[in-house]
């Protein structure tokens, strides 16, 4: 069992310090994953709070099948496809990584790296949803295709051909606007 599984057995000794470790670890990915999904950031705080609240009310039991992280995804997930389907809404997120930097000065650096972060968010946020949803959970929340796929309830097929179509959409919408894109 993970650390994460253990904080969780904890809370559900009795302990609330479990609980609050695990919303202190995993809120800010969750809420950044979830507003890829219902493209607004205070209903993705609020899918996170809901969330939180159904672990602490409903003490669903994790048994283990997958890894925690996933298996908490998991369930937001379903509460944002739960507030899709009430709302009928749809998505957007961030992303922000490795774009190529030319030998500059430290602060002329950081100020390019920030531009080209600001120009990676601007890219992400112009890709098919599914898109940026299987990059975000691949590269930020570093989980591999069987628990995207278990997340967002596809075969793991098809979230390896996502991933590819994703990547391939991501260059291209980099490169339109002069950025060279690097795979990792």
């Amino acid at each position: 069992m993970g650390n994460d599984a253990e904080r969780y057995r904890r809370f559900l000794d009795g302990d609330d310090n479990g609980l609050i470790e695990i919303i202190d670890e995993y809120h800010e990915g969750m809420s950044l994953y979830l507003n890829s999904i219902v493209n607004n950031m205070c209903l993705a705080d609020d899918i996170v709070q809901e969330t939180f609240v159904k672990l602490a009310i409903k003490k669903p039991p994790f048994r283990g099948k997958c890894s925690f992280k996933t298996w908490l995804f998991t369930i937001a997930r379903n509460c944002a496809v739960d507030h899709l389907r009430k709302d009928q809404k749809i998505s957007d997120l961030s992303l922000d990584e490795h774009l190529v930097i030319s030998d500059v000065t430290d602060t002329e650096k950081e100020y390019f790296k920030e531009e080209q972060k600001k120009e990676l968010y601007r890219a992400m946020k112009r890709l098919n949803p599914e898109y940026y949803q299987v990059l975000y959970l691949m590269y930020f929340e570093d989980l591999d295709t069987s628990d995207i796929a278990r997340i967002m309830h596809k075969a793991k097929r098809q979230v390896s051909d996502l991933i590819f179509r994703a990547r391939k959409s991501l260059r291209s919408e980099l490169e339109r606007k002069g950025f060279i894109y690097e795979r990792y």
